[in-house]
Formats: structure tokens, sequence, C-alpha cells
């Protein structure tokens, strides 16, 4: 089995499935990434990663107002569980607006929570997550991420903007498009 960086692999699908030629770029993320970029301002910038250290150097680099960046997708995951979430980061490019696809981190701000640790689990791409990560868990947030990527090329809208899936229970749970959801779960947190 080939060890293939996840954003090249979901790049390569949207291509073959869609006939589009996105470029995946995959290398390590910080905050010059996007100013030393040739294309500064991407339409979509996909992330995948597995540290709240890595997501939040991400989130900051895409909400800049600096930042034209018009969809970030986010996928992450821990031993069992992950999420793949849709979303247009306040910057300078999306404003302020109660449609505005939130990022994971504005409901759910501990997942980029740098001061909370991170989880005693091997990078999906190492060796010894083959032994301490539930099997598939990628493939799963991966393929789930095409499907509602495939939605707006579809059908031109979205009634949920990621999930979460939880590989002990084997539920997926839908983050629906829905601002007064995003407001009562930031309040909660």
């Amino acid at each position: 089995m080939w060890d293939r960086n996840k954003v090249t692999v979901l790049i390569n699908r949207i291509n073959l499935f869609w006939g589009t030629k996105w470029n995946a770029q995959p290398a390590c993320f910080d905050e010059s990434t996007l100013r030393s970029n040739s294309d500064r301002n991407p339409d979509f910038l996909i992330g995948c990663v597995d540290t709240r250290v890595a997501r939040s150097v991400i989130e900051q680099s895409v909400m800049k107002r600096s930042s034209h960046v018009a969809y970030w997708l986010d996928l992450g995951n821990n031993a069992s569980s992950g999420q793949f979430v849709l979303a247009q980061p306040l910057n300078g490019r999306n404003r302020p607006n109660a449609k505005r696809l939130r990022t994971v981190t504005e409901p759910y701000p501990e997942v980029a929570d740098a001061a909370a640790g991170e989880d005693p689990v091997p990078s999906c791409s190492a060796i010894e997550a083959l032994e301490r990560q539930e099997p598939f868990i990628n493939q799963t947030l991966a393929v789930s991420a095409l499907a509602l990527l495939a939605r707006p090329f579809r059908y031109g809208r979205l009634i949920q903007h990621g999930g979460f899936f939880n590989a002990g229970t084997g539920q997926m749970t839908a983050l629906p498009v829905d601002p007064d959801l995003w407001r009562r779960i930031r309040k909660a947190t």
C-alpha cells in the first residue's frame, strides 16, 4: 500500500472526476506559506492536519484581513474520530454575513487551541499509526469530504458544510448550514 499525502489524493480524485485542473501543494504550512506561494490567494485551501498547532497556524493565516482565501476545507482526526468542515474564513474576501460558512474553529475553538496540548496519537502517515489508529479513518473522512465538495458542483448549494465521524460508534453527524445552530454552539462553549 502506498503512503500518499491526503491533499494530493483528494485533488487528484477531484480533477479526475470533475475535469478540473486544481493544484495540490503538499507542504508544511506556516505563517509565510500564503505570502510565498505563487498563488497567494487560492480559492480553496484544503488542510489535512492532525494537530491543534497546525490547525491554529492555518486558521490564523486564512482569517487575516490580507488573506483572500475563499474556502478552507479542514480535515482532521485522532485515533478513532475526526471531522471535515468546508468554510468561508472571515477575511479580506469573505465579509461578515449570517450565511457565511463558519470555520471549524469558530464553533469549536478547542480544535485549534495549541495550549490544550495534543492527543497522544502519532501522525496518520506514521507507521505506528497503523496499530494505534482505527482502520480507514482517513479514507472515511477523505471520501466524505469529496462527497461534500460534489454538492455545490452538482446542485449549486449546500445543506450541510461538514460532518463528524466516530469510528467507535460508527456514527456520522452532519454539520448543517444553520446560522442559529452556529450561534448556539458558540454560546455553549
